[in-house]
């Protein structure tokens, strides 16, 4: 074990999901060590320690996964399981965690970032219960990695971590296991396999974009050989560190191959894409978007079809951003609806104490109780489960919802690699004139409340300020502006507009032009263009 002198980084505080930067940056001498060391040292680890490691497979993934090890073993760490050539999607680790009880995960992915050299890497750090480090822990991360003078590692060959079995490093003992197994054997407990089956035998088509990314060989595994797709049902499905060049992030214009079969002439009747890491999800019909916002009120109205939910749900969670779609729903079962930041650590404390069942973001992702982390997969078989019960097209269950509970309208546009001073000033103009806004009126429709987002904790009490800027209108009507925490290169803007419609009459809207009042009245408000010299979005959801 060698003791090695480093200085810190300036750059270290971890986001909403961890550390993210370009490959090149984590490249640097002593740059991961660093991270990993104030992650050890903020982890606070016993002395029986057992970790979990793994990701999803980007450039990087395996040599960061040595170093990983080694300094586990330097520190102390007893036991490590690994994923079988360090791959784990996210909730396949979350679940391994939970399963083995162990004292916390160390997980290497970028999510739906690029892949590849010049791509993206992140690291972050996650706690006994499965998820995401809590702020009180990122922040401690963050302070250690600020004043750290040196790290610790062992001299060792990398482990064959190809091979599935058990090897010493150290005093470590480190477990390589199957990365697909354990949590296919989850999903069989929550869903009915044998009603999916049923249904993809009875010519029903279906397409899974892996998008090149970790998910590939846990859908083969579970729709092609368990559930019995045809072969070929799961596209891209090997993982590649580049990403075969794609951008692994499931939305209408990166997964747009298999947006062109969905709305192609001969499309499959159901169709899914997952993201870098396995814990986001689209859903399509037959020439039809679900929106994942609409996609967790659906989950939610239709739950107790699917086995293990059957008893019904304790409540509901959605990120601030996410529509008011579930809201509806909870009402409407006469359960609780909780509205927290972005990030999947504010869902933790929740799914702990028992409070809700379902949760969702309107970035793509959705899960539930059964790990601690948003799952696409699992969102893609609860999908499948419903179709098996009711069997009508996703358009018909979609419609049917609106007419039950009403449309929410919904949009998100993203403005990736904005200036981060324009995009910082843009947040800060808007901010500056919120207090003045309540009673005006903007797109014809009066301003009721305008605020900067805080959270209160009711579990733990803890505070989270400045989750975003909302304007509320009287309508139900929503505007809300946000600075991303998961990009590497200047800034993203995000813009959220949704606005409810009860009338089935008036459900067939684009959404876009239903919303164009209020995006305008955004844009206008913001000043936009002219503080960032952006005409359009990068990305429309």
């Amino acid at each position: 074990m060698r003791v090695v002198p480093t200085t810190p980084f300036l750059d270290q505080r971890p986001g909403t999901s961890g550390l993210r930067k370009r490959v090149g940056v984590f490249q640097q001498p002593h740059y991961l060590e660093n991270f990993v060391q104030a992650i050890l040292d903020a982890a606070a680890l016993p002395s029986d320690a057992t970790l979990v490691v793994g990701g999803d497979g980007r450039y990087h993934n395996r040599e960061a996964i040595q170093v990983i090890l080694q300094m586990a073993a330097a520190n102390g760490v007893r036991h490590a399981i690994v994923g079988q050539n360090g791959i784990l999607s996210t909730p396949a680790a979350s679940h391994l965690i939970r399963l083995r009880k162990a004292n916390g995960g160390i997980i290497l992915s970028a999510s739906h970032n690029p892949g590849g050299p010049d791509g993206d890497f992140g690291i972050k750090y996650n706690v006994a219960n499965g998820g995401p480090a809590p702020e009180n822990v990122t922040a401690v991360i963050a302070e250690r990695a600020a004043s750290l003078t040196e790290y610790r590692i062992e001299d060792s060959a990398d482990l064959p971590i190809g091979d599935v079995g058990t090897h010493q490093l150290g005093g470590m003992r480190v477990e390589v296991v199957d990365p697909v197994t354990d949590y296919a054997a989850l999903m069989e407990t929550l869903f009915d396999f044998g009603a999916i089956r049923q249904l993809l035998a009875s010519g029903f088509r279906m397409r899974f974009d892996a998008m090149h990314a970790v998910t590939g060989p846990y859908a083969r595994e579970i729709l092609e050989r368990r559930l019995g797709a045809p072969a070929g049902t799961v596209v891209r499905a090997e993982p590649l560190p580049d990403f075969g060049g794609g951008h692994p992030d499931p939305n209408l214009t990166y997964a747009h191959d298999l947006v062109e079969e969905m709305f192609g002439a001969n499309a499959p009747d159901f169709g899914a894409a997952s993201d870098g890491d396995g814990d986001r999800n689209m859903v399509l019909g037959a020439r039809f978007f679900v929106s994942p916002s609409d996609s967790l009120a659906i989950l939610a109205a239709n739950a107790t079809r699917v086995p293990g939910y059957a008893a019904g749900l304790a409540g509901i969670a959605r990120s601030m951003p996410t529509s008011g779609a579930a809201d509806r729903v909870a009402a409407a079962l006469g359960i609780a609806c909780f509205e927290t930041p972005t990030g999947w650590k504010f869902f933790g404390n929740l799914l702990d104490a028992g409070r809700v069942t379902l949760c969702g973001e309107e970035s793509f992702g959705t899960g539930s109780n059964h790990v601690r982390e948003k799952d696409g997969l699992w969102a893609v078989l609860f999908w499948l489960n419903i179709l098996a019960a009711r069997r009508e097209s996703v358009e018909l269950v979609v419609r049917e919802h609106w007419q039950r509970f009403g449309r929410n309208y919904y949009t998100r546009h993203d403005y990736e690699e904005v200036d981060a001073i324009a995009a910082r000033a843009l947040i800060e103009h808007v901010r500056e004139q919120q207090a003045a806004l309540p009673g005006t009126t903007l797109a014809g429709d009066i301003v009721q409340t305008a605020d900067d987002f805080s959270y209160l904790d009711p579990i733990d009490g803890s505070v989270s300020h400045h989750q975003g800027l909302r304007i509320v209108f009287a309508s139900g009507a929503r505007i809300i502006f946000r600075l991303s925490g998961t990009g590497t290169a200047g800034a993203t803007i995000r813009l959220y507009v949704e606005s409810y419609e009860p009338d089935p009459a008036r459900h067939d809207l684009d959404a876009q032009v239903a919303l164009a009042p209020y995006i305008e009245a955004a844009m206008a408000l913001s000043d936009f263009v002219a503080r960032t010299g952006r005409t359009s979005p990068t990305v429309i959801t």
